[in-house]
Formats: structure tokens, sequence, C-alpha cells
């Protein structure tokens, strides 16, 4: 608690009897004198004995859930079981994986492969060569790497330092009611979905993403099947899309996204809605942050979370095309 280690929130919280106000071990509030705090495993505990939340460091979430994130957080690079996770806390491995994705979008098993792919990115942009990067990473072994991590990186980790050489990337161009659409495509998935007055300016910033990779603008099926499913939700005709997607995310953007995803057609989430669906309802500038780096328009619709007052809020493509979405998404009167 001294050190403010975040490693062990939800391990446990502290409680000042001055204040009558709980936090977690991380909390950057200057320390209260040591006869004037109580320590609790659980919030649900602080909370009983008529201690509040802490509004400064928010002591979100629920125990079971900040206990399992902890642990998964401590062993991403000897990795855990299902089982074991429900021993450690003492709950059976259907409940904690129920409540584990309901609080933050994604299983347990998801959360620890984000954060060993977010490990292995911030190894490889350090220098570190492939087979060590590997290690350092908790993987193993390059096959346990490319089984566990490809959906995440989008590439093999060199080809991921090396800005995408070796990859081949199928990209088209077409009107829309929103102008110009770029939708490009790898052998997993949708990869990018841009918005632009032009097709220069959006081919511009597809090179710039995948600066070594092989771009090849073509009408491959699998291509031209993508653009229709997105196109058919924009004229109206479809309310969700569902492709795969390929595409680059720390754990946390990950989360993000799948709330998205969620959103029905014609409905809106505030911010401060999705960050407490994904269990962080203190983290509402990072969830504007996540939708602002929505690579994928429309087929992860972050032009569906606005601002609490009701004012629309920034878009990644324009005011104007948000607007646009909102409109035509709106349940007819």
């Amino acid at each position: 608690m001294l050190k403010r280690d975040r490693r062990f929130d939800g391990a446990f919280v502290f409680a000042v009897t001055s204040t009558g106000i709980y936090c977690r071990p991380s909390c950057p509030a200057r320390r209260p004198r040591r006869a004037n705090v109580r320590f609790f495993a659980a919030r649900d505990e602080a909370e009983q004995q008529g201690f509040r939340r802490c509004k400064r460091c928010g002591a979100e979430g629920t125990p079971l859930t900040q206990r399992v994130k902890v642990i998964l957080d401590q062993r991403v690079e000897e990795g855990v079981t299902l089982k074991e996770l429900a021993r450690a806390t003492n709950s059976s491995p259907h409940h904690l994986q129920r409540v584990f994705k309901r609080e933050l979008g994604v299983s347990p098993k998801e959360y620890l492969a984000a954060r060993r792919a977010e490990r292995l990115k911030e190894t490889l942009k350090g220098g570190s060569t492939v087979t060590d990067a590997i290690y350092e990473s908790g993987y193993g072994s390059s096959s346990r790497l490319y089984a566990q991590t490809n959906a995440r990186l989008g590439m093999t980790p060199k080809v991921y330092r090396d800005g995408g050489r070796g990859m081949h990337i199928h990209y088209t161009t077409v009107d829309t009611v929103l102008g110009r659409m770029l939708v490009a495509l790898t052998e997993r998935g949708v990869c990018a979905v841009s918005l632009g007055d032009d097709d220069d300016t959006l081919q511009e910033a597809l090179e710039r993403e995948y600066p070594n990779a092989h771009l090849e603008q073509t009408t491959d099926p699998a291509l031209t099947n993508a653009v229709n499913a997105i196109v058919a939700q924009l004229e109206g005709r479809a309310s969700a899309i569902d492709l795969p997607l390929d595409v680059q995310a720390t754990s946390f953007q990950l989360r993000v996204w799948n709330a998205l995803r969620q959103i029905p057609y014609g409905e809106t989430r505030t911010y401060a809605e999705i960050a407490a669906a994904i269990g962080k309802p203190e983290a509402v500038r990072a969830v504007a942050n996540a939708c602002a780096r929505n690579r994928v328009a429309l087929v992860v619709p972050c032009h569906r979370v606005v601002r609490t007052d009701g004012a629309r809020g920034g878009y990644r493509w324009g005011a104007a095309r948000k607007e646009t979405l909102l409109a035509k998404e709106a349940p007819k009167k």
C-alpha cells in the first residue's frame, strides 16, 4: 500500500476511519496515519462496515474479478488455467468465467492472451530478437506464439516489428452516403475501414499503417463480400455487420471494441456507460481514446458512443459523418 503497487489492486482495500472512505492499494491520495487505517480483503467487507468508495482511485469491480485480474497479471509469463483460477479464488470455473466476461467483456483466457500480445509488442519494439521476445512474453515456443497471437497482431512477430513486411493486403475504395470508403482485408479478416473525401488520402493512410506490406487494389470475392456487408448497413438493409477482424489492439482497446460491437443498431451509449460495462468506470477518457483509435469504422461502431451531456462527441472520421450515421440509425417515428 505504501508503495502504491498496482499489482495488488483487487487483492485488498484499505479504509480510513477519519474520512469513512476506502481505497485501492495504488490510490494516489496522501497516505493517512497508520492508526486510522483498516484493511479488508474485499470492497464488500469495507462497505458493510460503512465505508464509501474513493472517487479518486475508483475502487471498482467485484472482488472476484479484481482478484482474477491480479493473478492473471502476475502470471502472464507462466499462464494459469481456469480451474487454477477457480481454486485460487474459491469459486467455481463456470461462475468465475461468467462474472469475469460480464464485467470485462472478455474471458480470462482472452484477457491473458491480450496481455501476452501486449507484452510481446512492447518487447519487439524495444529491440529484442523474436526468440527472446517469445520467451520473455510467456509463450514458451514459437508454435504457441503463432497459434495464440496471430489474431491479435495480424502478422507474425518479425513481420510486425518490420512494419508489416511480407503481408498481403487487398483493398478497395467505394462511394457511400458518407463519402469515399476504403476497406482492406488480410487473409484473417478486415484490417481497415476508413472514411474520407478522396481515394489518395485514404490509400496514403493505409500505406502509413502498413509501410512494408504488399498492398493490392483488387476486387477479391472476400473483399467484395465485406464491402457489401458494410454498405448494406449504411443503406439500412442490415442491422449488424458480422465480419472477422484482423486488428492490432491492447487488451483495454479490445475490451472497449467488444463492448461497442454489443450496442444494438439504433441505440447509443455514453462513454461513461461503456467504461462501466468493461469494469472501469473511472476510465471514461481512456474509453474515448480507444474509440478514437478504432481503425475499422462501422464494423466496430464507435459512432454509437456519445457524451453524457447529450452532445455527440468526437469521431475519427468527422463530426458530420457521425451525425449522419446516428440520424440514419435512429428509430423512425
